[in-house]
């Protein structure tokens, strides 16, 4: 009884664990729905008779939303509220997700149509997820606390792949891949009803203490969706800070080596358990349950990755060293996929793709670097073309990728193109990108793109 009491009590005075809580069981789910289409894929082509430069388009259909609906979404935030917009877009994408699952009673020639549709209204409603979660961070937790935050909602995608990837593959052989789509949009909604009744900002929140109100605004914490004294912008001048952002060196570098990375992202989500039953010939719940491993590789280096880059700036370390050094590991690990082309064995495909996933993890520090460097009026649309970078990689990874695998008849040179990507976010943080600092409003508006003279201090 005083173990339960004593943790109730901890909780009781640590509020922003409960936020980072909720927030990483919205994004299992979130990131679950997203890999709903690679999971049915295999039994969904076979069904419609599709071929690989086909399901590369219905693999990007969600992307294409997604990119297309960053900025509108982070001007949505930035003039709503993050958790406003946040809570009905978990219910929105959710209800989209259940609706996919229809497209087995129509025609087979309206079928494909509907799929890409339905696909493309779950991206549009999951654009201000990503941007969403990186503000609350930044409201909820001080900035040596915030790269592991940032590490554990952004693992959720490896996470979400360990749970919902042999799942979906059971229910899909067991009540056939429609009830894919029925399972994560019921559970889904479920999650968004729970998230729109407990997040809420700090300074709006009714049980939090003033104990750790006082932390997390001394560590430099937002507090508040809108400070008092905050105007609201124009779209004028908000499309004229997304500009001045782009003008910027080190904001271009950083939005460059997302697309790298967000190209690996995409493969895994994508194309990965077509590659293990295609050109690996295992069974789709062989393939689940393999997919599995580095998947379980990911979530470890991402949670990895933020808890060391923090120790670093809590030992004195330069926010440019210990957010860089993750990265520039991570994405050497990640090129290690490449191996696969040159092994037989299904075990060492597994090994390669998991030291390249977990590289991946340890990587993706993207996101604490947004809320780290973002001026304070402009966090929301930094994000979205932030994150539209992202977008534009899961636009263009599954169909490269699908015309590279039907030209070529197998995987080889898709895993090239990913490795290289790899390299691509290395090269970025190397050389672009320059030290880290949080630029404020007005600099952002006139600070010109200028040579840097140091990749990292």
């Amino acid at each position: 009884m005083k173990k339960n009491a004593s943790l109730r009590r901890f909780f009781a005075e640590h509020r922003r664990y409960e936020v980072i809580a909720l927030l990483f069981i919205m994004m299992i789910v979130n990131q679950g729905d997203r890999a709903t289409l690679s999971i049915a894929g295999a039994s969904l082509s076979d069904e419609l008779g599709l071929g690989h430069a086909q399901m590369g388009w219905l693999f990007s259909a969600f992307a294409w939303a997604y990119m297309m609906f960053q900025i509108p979404g982070g001007v949505a935030i930035d003039r709503f509220g993050s958790i406003r917009v946040l809570g009905l877009a978990i219910v929105a994408w959710s209800l989209f997700t259940v609706v996919i699952g229809t497209v087995a009673m129509m025609p087979v020639g309206l079928a494909f149509l509907a799929v890409f549709v339905f696909r493309f209204l779950v991206g549009l409603a999951e654009a201000p997820c990503f941007p969403a979660n990186s503000k609350i961070v930044s409201m909820w937790f001080p900035t040596a606390e915030r790269g592991t935050a940032t590490a554990i909602f952004n693992s959720s995608q490896y996470f979400a792949a360990v749970v919902f990837t042999p799942l979906l593959a059971w229910i899909s052989t067991r009540w056939g891949w429609p009830w894919i789509f029925y399972v994560m949009g019921a559970i889904g909604v479920g999650i968004g009803v729970i998230f729109i009744m407990r997040i809420k900002a700090p300074a709006d929140h009714a049980e939090l203490t003033s104990t750790e109100l006082e932390h997390i605004r001394e560590g430099g914490a937002g507090l508040a969706e809108q400070p008092a004294m905050q105007k609201k912008l124009s779209m004028r001048e908000t499309w004229a800070n997304a500009r001045a952002l782009l003008g910027q060196r080190m904001y271009l570098g950083i939005y460059l080596a997302q697309f790298c990375i967000s190209t690996m992202t995409f493969f895994f989500l994508t194309w990965f358990p077509v590659y293990l039953v295609q050109q690996r010939g295992l069974s789709l719940l062989d393939a689940g349950l393999l997919a599995a491993v580095p998947a379980i590789c990911g979530f470890i280096g991402g949670i990895s990755g933020g808890v060391i880059s923090d120790w670093m700036l809590r030992k004195g370390l330069s926010l440019t060293l210990a957010r860089k050094l993750p990265i520039f590991v991570g994405m050497t690990l990640s090129m290690s996929m490449m191996l696969c082309n040159y092994v037989e064995s299904d075990w060492l495909v597994v090994l390669f793709m998991a030291l390249a996933f977990f590289g991946k993890g340890v990587g993706a520090l993207g996101w604490a670097i947004i809320s780290d460097v973002s001026p304070k009026g402009s966090a929301g649309i930094n994000g979205a073309i932030f994150n539209t970078f992202g977008s534009l990689a899961g636009v263009l990874t599954p169909i490269v990728i699908g015309y590279l695998v039907q030209s070529m008849g197998s995987f080889n040179g898709a895993l090239i193109y990913v490795a290289l990507n790899a390299a691509g976010a290395f090269i970025c943080y190397l050389v672009i990108v320059g030290p880290l600092r949080r630029a404020d409003d007005n600099e952002a508006k006139t600070e010109q793109l200028v040579p840097s003279t140091a990749s990292a201090n």
